[in-house]
């Protein structure tokens, strides 16, 4: 339990939190941005085939 009491109240425990916090938003926004690109490819590619 004293670790997040330590994570919740100490300078680096809050500074690893919001790294820990800001990794996973990029990390959901990275997904997101390629997947919406790959299927804009894949639409682009099926109007160039037809």
């Amino acid at each position: 339990m004293s670790v997040f009491l330590d994570m919740f109240t100490s300078l680096i425990g809050l500074l690893s939190l919001f790294t820990i916090a800001f990794c996973v938003v990029l990390g959901v926004f990275f997904l997101r941005y390629f997947s919406n690109r790959m299927d804009e490819d894949e639409r682009n590619a099926s109007k160039q085939q037809r």
